[in-house]
């Protein structure tokens, strides 16, 4: 059949004979990320990265929409992020299966109001995040309608490994079976000492002193490691940090101890600097933990840092509306920080990961997991979309 392209939006062309104006044939619409849905790949990812990387609510950008001339509802959008989620939520589940795999997970939690329109009140649910490591470095994000212990016994099901986390007891269920190493944040044993410098100013500085010479070796090691070649694997890496803490930071801690035991007797339990002590010696094995392996850190920093992002986030949009917004959520922030995490353009990554995941082939999803995704390469502005037109003459 002769045709010519007679009129094409960005992913539709629509066909017809020069010479009859007749046979006229429309290609047929690219599946959507969203089966049945309006919003294509792009706007879809332009939401999500509003919402969740640069915390703008959607009530927000309903009017930033309004504003351009595109009249969109808070409770559309809320469906589109919805049907997002769900259509992510394969990549999702593989990145948490792949993170139960890790040698070693962060862990940290923070509050997030729930609110049940049926029952009109609120609740303080949580959300949890999973920081894989070096064998498998996705961020995964999960939801609870409580702080109670059983989120993250569901969540770790089957991981056998070192989980580095604060002391919250709900944790001690998990490493009670024998198959998960705790280890101790020296973040949060510090961070006790600095509020005892109000009421014990000497022996308050004297164990942060310690922690001064524990975190100096720790920077020490960073910049040992930044001397070696940028292919130098893992294993190497870790070699380095267990040999510098066996030979500089065993010492410290060896002293730190001794102190500790001759200044408690002296110290009110329920002091200030009684509990600073006695947070240590509680925990006294899993807080040095970190110096009999490489691969594991001096603090928890890095998962609660993430939880600053969430922080910053709920302060503008406040609130989930339900327990499946608050899964939604879950999704939606293990993607966009995943990516985050391997330095993509959250907009870019999700603009082409929505696009192809519709017609990928399961056996290909590993392809768009963050550390493994390449970006699309730029177009060629020769050719349109259903290829090169030399002169819009009829084939």
């Amino acid at each position: 059949m002769c045709r010519r392209p007679c009129s094409w939006s960005s992913t539709r062309c629509t066909y017809a004979c020069p010479h009859c104006e007749g046979q006229v044939v429309t290609a047929g619409k690219p599946a959507q990320p969203i089966p049945k849905g309006l919003p294509g790949p792009g706007l879809l990812a332009h939401v999500i990265t509003e919402k969740y990387a640069d915390h703008i609510p959607l009530h927000r950008q309903e009017r930033r929409l309004a504003r351009q001339g595109v009249e969109l509802s808070r409770s559309t959008l809320c469906d589109w992020m919805a049907g997002a989620a769900q259509s992510l939520e394969p990549l999702y589940d593989l990145m948490k299966t792949l993170v139960l795999l890790c040698g070693t997970i962060h862990t940290d939690d923070t509050s997030v109001k729930l609110r049940d329109s049926e029952r009109k009140i609120k609740a303080l649910a949580r959300l949890w995040i999973y920081f894989g490591d070096h064998l498998y470095p996705y961020n995964v994000f999960d939801f609870t309608r409580s702080h109670k212990r059983d989120g993250p016994s569901l969540f770790l099901k089957g991981f056998r490994g070192y989980l580095q986390a604060d002391a919250f007891s709900g944790y001690d269920g998990i490493y009670a079976g024998g198959n998960v190493v705790e280890v101790g944040c020296n973040a949060h044993a510090r961070r006790k000492f600095v509020e005892a410098q109000k009421t014990d100013l000497t022996r308050a500085s004297t164990a942060l002193a310690y922690y001064r010479q524990l975190y100096a070796i720790e920077k020490q090691i960073k910049a040992e490691l930044a001397k070696l070649p940028e292919d130098a694997n893992e294993p190497t890496r870790a070699a380095i940090r267990l040999r510098v803490r066996q030979e500089r930071a065993v010492p410290v801690w060896e002293s730190l101890e001794k102190w500790l035991k001759e200044e408690r007797p002296q110290v009110l339990p329920k002091s200030p600097m009684g509990g600073a002590i006695g947070y240590m010696k509680n925990h006294w094995e899993a807080l040095k933990r970190y110096t009999s392996s490489g691969y594991l850190s001096i603090d928890n920093n890095v998962a609660e840092q993430h939880m600053k992002t969430i922080a910053t986030g709920r302060k503008n949009w406040l609130f989930t509306g339900s327990e499946t917004g608050g899964k939604t959520m879950a999704v939606l922030f293990s993607v966009v920080s995943s990516c985050q995490r391997h330095g993509h353009d959250p907009f870019v990554y999700l603009r082409d990961v929505l696009s192809r995941l519709p017609v990928l082939p399961k056996e290909n999803l590993a392809d768009l997991l963050p550390d493994r995704w390449s970006p699309p390469q730029a177009a060629d502005p020769a050719a349109t979309p259903e290829g090169p037109i030399a002169d819009g003459s009829p084939s």
